[in-house]
């Protein structure tokens, strides 16, 4: 109780330098979360795309099955196949349907005869796409070849430019958050000059004048982060009904799977706010730590 009362005390002496202290390590660890949400929701996104069927066949007429397994197989012995299903016109018509089954008239003017029957293939890496689709439009019956390298193309060059920028920035704003600390802090360590020299004198050890500095700097940290937490939680509960349109069809993102446990970015839930609640304040805490300790540690080496 008495280190909490010390520290509100302490920052009501110089609340200016507080605030500016614990609202640049807001920002820092806020751009932080918006970053790893992007980067992981990117990751979620591409990981997604790349186990649904990336190349669609469509043919002329429905073909039977000798002439698909024909096909697969001359696709599967390029060894870059990882998967294929053959979509027939009534099953394409059942897939219509359950799509569209909130809007009856849309049901009614559709029939299995003018759907085309095709062929979905999930490819090992999006780079096969191109070839794998080279192979197939040349081969008779076919209508249509629709792939998707260009929307996994852009989006892993989108998640590539954005985890270096954001890394750039990022260390730009904890360099920013640990100078401003260092500045903070040391500011209070000259305002107690004399009453460290007393300590000092009486005997006090370093770490206990180093102490009650590297506190502030920890709950400086901690405050920070709490605070950042609830913004961009905030921020996310509002932006769902948004991020649900933009993402519609797609019904769940996982972020990782370990045995038993699979961790969703999206939608977002009680696991990812902890998860999120935890990095948060780790970063926090460790900034305020390290900035604190540095500067204490200088001044301590320069009156030794």
């Amino acid at each position: 109780m008495s280190t909490t009362v010390s520290f509100w005390q302490r920052m009501r002496r110089t609340p200016y330098q507080a605030i500016g202290a614990i609202f640049m390590i807001v920002i820092t660890l806020f751009v932080t979360s918006i970053f790893l949400l992007m980067v992981g929701g990117s990751s979620a996104l591409l990981t997604y795309l790349e186990s649904k069927p990336q190349l669609t066949i469509f043919f002329k007429e429905e073909k039977d099955k000798t002439d698909i397994d024909n096909l697969v197989n001359k696709l599967n012995a390029t060894q870059k196949v990882a998967n294929a299903i053959y979509i027939s016109k009534d099953q394409a018509l059942e897939i219509y349907r359950a799509q569209n089954q909130n809007d009856p008239l849309l049901l009614e003017m559709v029939t299995a005869d003018i759907l085309p029957s095709s062929l979905e293939i999930s490819a090992i890496s999006p780079k096969y796409l191109a070839e794998l689709a080279d192979i197939v439009k040349d081969e008779p019956g076919i209508d249509e070849v629709v792939y998707q390298k260009d929307i996994v193309d852009t989006l892993i060059s989108w998640t590539t430019t954005m985890r270096r920028v954001g890394f750039v920035f990022i260390v730009f704003l904890v360099s920013s958050s640990f100078f401003i600390l260092l500045t903070s802090i040391g500011m209070k360590i000259a305002l107690k000059k004399e009453e460290i020299e007393i300590l000092k004198l009486v005997g006090a050890t370093n770490w206990q004048i180093k102490k009650p500095f590297i506190q502030e700097g920890v709950s400086y940290g901690f405050l920070g982060a709490i605070v950042a937490w609830m913004i961009i939680s905030l921020i996310l509960l509002y932006l769902r009904p948004f991020i649900s349109s933009f993402l519609k069809g797609i019904d769940s993102l996982s972020l990782w799977q370990i045995t038993g446990f699979t961790l969703y970015i999206w939608p977002p839930n009680l696991y990812l706010f902890g998860l999120l609640w935890l990095i948060l304040i780790v970063f926090g805490v460790m900034i305020g730590l390290v900035g604190s300790l540095f500067a204490v540690s200088r001044y301590i080496r320069s009156t030794n």
